[in-house]
């Protein structure tokens, strides 16, 4: 859910060889000469990115932007997206017309609308480069849990969550953002959220823990979990006992 940018070091650089006179320009070394003329190759050659189409390239990948861990912001890798929008897409099935809202959850989004372009789905994200995605697109703040347009309120039968935070305070607002947003007690309810937050899940929301164990596409040190409050049976690896 990418570091800030560091300036330019202004420090005398290894690779530049310097006189003694300080009047003459500094002479660039062998290997940065080479490096240089490398660079300006690469950037007269055409490019081998995989052709994009509607933000999706030839091999099935998703095209996302970049991680901003400033946002605290870690995509899924591609495994645990495709089984979370497929395990979505199972639970609309349900119903005649399913709305389904993802909560600081893009790369679950993105998927989804990939695999399943037709279904109606909502992101609600702090990162305002998502409002790409128009009027599928609400600005949300964690820290503002139920400040969101009232047509949203209790208009989703399936909901989906990431907290931003392994936090106390942040799970808990974000589970009531999910009351807000649930049509009904018995909506489908979905967590991606680290393991530390098992018992406070269960507590919030009655929220069990699934077999199946979401990864990043950059490693994480803490251990990240599924957890839902229905029964998936045999998907997700089931609920462990």
């Amino acid at each position: 859910m990418e570091s800030p940018s560091k300036s330019e070091s202004i420090c005398r650089d290894p690779r530049i060889v310097e006189d003694d006179d300080d009047a003459d320009p500094p002479l660039l070394s062998s290997h940065a000469l080479a490096a240089l003329k490398e660079f300006l190759t690469e950037q007269t050659q055409p490019s081998t990115e995989p052709h994009l189409e509607n933000g999706v390239s030839e091999d099935s990948e998703v095209a996302l932007v970049a991680e901003d861990w400033r946002l605290s912001q870690f995509w899924y890798d591609r495994d645990t997206a495709e089984t979370v929008a497929n395990e979505v897409l199972t639970l609309c099935q349900n119903f005649n017309s399913p709305r389904v809202a993802c909560i600081a959850c893009p790369t679950l989004y993105t998927y989804l609308k990939k695999i399943g372009p037709h279904v109606s789905a909502q992101l609600l994200e702090y990162d305002k480069r998502f409002s790409q995605h128009g009027s599928e697109f609400t600005f949300y703040d964690y820290n503002e849990p139920e400040e969101l347009p009232m047509e949203l309120k209790h208009n989703f039968q399936i909901v989906v969550a990431d907290p931003p935070y392994l936090s106390k305070e942040c799970l808990e607002k974000v589970t009531r953002t999910i009351s807000f947003l649930a049509q009904h007690s018995e909506s489908y309810l979905l967590l991606l959220t680290g393991e530390v937050q098992a018992e406070r899940a269960a507590e919030l929301m009655g929220f069990h823990p699934c077999g199946f164990r979401p990864h990043h596409s950059s490693k994480l040190g803490n251990e990240f979990r599924l957890f839902t409050n229905y029964n998936p049976g045999m998907r997700l690896g089931g609920w462990e006992q």
